[in-house]
């Protein structure tokens, strides 16, 4: 049975077009079965302080796991290089497991087509976040590089510690929030689906996060003093390119310069043959034998080392070149000299059929060949971009999607009991369940505020004459206004967007919770591996996470559960 199938329960604004039943006896009875089932919903909603419990309960977890970071790094054990690498191992190697096990054992292609709404949500969700955070960020002032940082924190909310935590938490003890699409549906789903649903949110976070995030938004400061340099200089050759009196070329002015005896190509002055033989004379001014003897015919200046007196022929495979004599002879010289020769076969059919292609490519229409060398350099530079964008997280995202998309691929790694399965990728889970405790760790002690790198304690630095206006406007930007422009518009697409998934009550509450969730923490690694504002990262960690965390997840959680009841209605 697919993962969501067609609806079979009619909403009350269906009851007015008609489309309900025949009679209205019928309608009558369907309308007050309506009314009680919205009575008993608003009956199971957890008591205010059941709620706050629940959310204090999630909270308490990310607290419990940050508190020995905290503890380790006030004793002094936990520095900044030290930090520093953690967060590098965990962006190397756990991020990219706990990425991999968790999309590709989740994903279909059947269900990728069935929750394609998900990036809908998220793309509207990180344009409202962005067209935000660029509008704080003009109203305060700031400049380019504080401005991205403000975007950074906006835009990338926390989509897995603790609302997956919250999810699992209130599909256990809330009432109300099973689906009447699926039939049987009970707390373990609810619970499976919010978790599927929060991966996903999560997944496309974490693309974003490392490319747009990773490479702009939270640069090193260095970036920007390269760029402004780039354009001065820029500007200074363009300002030459231009001037009102151009040099004029030698010969050409009118005047007669002396030629020098002698000029210099590459940093070396040529020579003649006789010159060069004389170099090879002794100190009785005798030419040794055999030395000046055998200069190149076809030019002055070269020895005669090439075959042919061609210094760009290629040399004869069964030669023995100098590094060939070098090589150990006997049993000990087997696997080198076999090196060497498989290394100067390649070598020299790589050159032949470089040579062919030339030879091919020249032989082509001049109009073809300047289309095919257009096209070679934007593919090269396309690609070359593309490797220096990529990381380990999104080299481990391609490959998940690569092995969810192929069926045979996907039971060879996750189907239970095979060889693969019990020993890869139960080794690269054990992995990946090390990186949200670890990323938890270095977030307690990035709350210490003695590891801090020295610039975060200059009072003179930019980070603390702009760190106050940089931790409000990242917090408006993240936990405050996006709630405001989304939570009107989720509650309007719960109502009247005809999409399956829409009528799922977890569903609403993950979308819910992601509007207002804080930064997410998997940009202090970011920062502490860049350098970007890690003191004004530190604050507002400890905001997000210690103050407002309580008051903004339990108002979340009541708006969703409210949005649920009146779009059921």
């Amino acid at each position: 049975m697919p993962l969501f199938s067609s609806p079979t329960s009619y909403r009350l604004n269906a009851f007015a077009t008609g489309d309900v039943g025949p009679s209205i006896a019928d309608r009558a009875v369907n309308f007050g079965l309506g009314i009680v089932k919205r009575a008993n919903n608003h009956e199971s909603h957890p008591s205010l302080g059941h709620l706050i419990l629940l959310v204090f309960e999630a909270v308490m977890e990310v607290v419990c796991v940050s508190l020995p970071g905290y503890i380790i790094a006030r004793q002094g054990m936990f520095d900044q290089d030290k930090q520093k690498f953690v967060a590098n191992l965990n962006v190397a190697l756990f991020t990219p497991c706990l990425i991999f096990t968790k999309l590709a054992s989740q994903l279909t292609a059947g269900k990728l087509l069935e929750l394609a709404v998900i990036p809908v949500i998220f793309v509207v969700q990180t344009a409202v976040s962005y067209f935000v955070s660029v509008m704080v960020s003009r109203a305060f002032g700031f400049g380019k590089r504080p401005a991205n940082f403000v975007t950074a924190m906006g835009v990338f909310g926390n989509s897995n510690s603790l609302p997956i935590s919250l999810v699992i938490s209130l599909s256990q003890t809330l009432k109300g929030l099973h689906w009447d699409k699926i039939p049987g549906d009970n707390d373990d789903e609810v619970a499976a689906r919010g978790i599927l649903y929060l991966l996903i949110f999560q997944q496309l976070g974490q693309l974003v996060r490392w490319s747009w995030g990773y490479h702009v938004l939270l640069a090193p400061p260095e970036s920007y003093a390269t760029s402004a340099a780039s354009i001065e200089e820029a500007r200074s050759i363009e300002e030459e390119r231009y001037q009102d009196e151009p040099e004029l070329i030698p010969g050409l002015d009118g005047e007669t310069r002396d030629e020098p005896e002698s000029v210099e190509w590459g940093g070396r002055t040529p020579v003649t043959s006789a010159q060069y033989a004389a170099s090879f004379s002794d100190e009785a001014g005798q030419t040794e034998p055999g030395k000046a003897h055998g200069l190149l015919a076809s030019g002055d200046g070269f020895p005669n080392d090439y075959p042919n007196g061609n210094i760009t022929s290629f040399p004869s495979i069964g030669t023995p070149t100098p590094d060939e004599l070098e090589l150990p002879t006997g049993f000990k010289g087997v696997l080198p000299r076999a090196r060497f020769h498989t290394k100067q076969g390649v070598s020299y059919s790589s050159h032949k059929l470089t040579k062919i292609a030339q030879k091919a490519f020249h032989a082509l229409p001049l109009t073809l060949q300047n289309f095919l060398t257009r096209i070679s350099n934007v593919l090269g530079r396309f690609f070359h971009g593309m490797w220096e964008f990529m990381n380990p997280p999104l080299w481990a995202m391609l490959m998940a999607v690569i092995v969810a998309s192929i069926p045979s691929l996907q039971r060879l790694f996750f189907k239970e009991g095979s060889f693969i399965a019990n020993s890869v990728t139960r080794a690269v889970s054990q992995s990946g369940g090390v990186a949200v405790p670890l990323i938890l760790v270095v977030l307690g002690a990035n709350l210490a505020r003695n590891t801090l790198p020295q610039e975060a304690h200059d009072e003179n630095s930019e980070e603390n004459q702009i760190g106050k206006k940089l931790l409000v406007a990242s917090l408006m930007s993240r936990m405050l206004l996006p709630t405001l422009i989304m939570a009107p518009l989720l509650a309007l697409a719960a109502k009247f967007v005809p999409v399956s998934i829409l009528d799922d009550p977890i569903f609403v509450i993950v979308c819910f919770l992601l509007t207002g969730a804080p930064s997410a923490l998997q940009l202090a690694q970011i920062c502490q591996i860049n350098g970007v504002y890690e003191g004004v990262m530190s604050k507002l960690l400890f905001q997000s996470y210690v103050i407002w965390i309580l008051p903004s997840t339990l108002i979340l959680v009541m708006c969703a559960l409210e949005v649920v009841e009146w779009a059921s209605a």
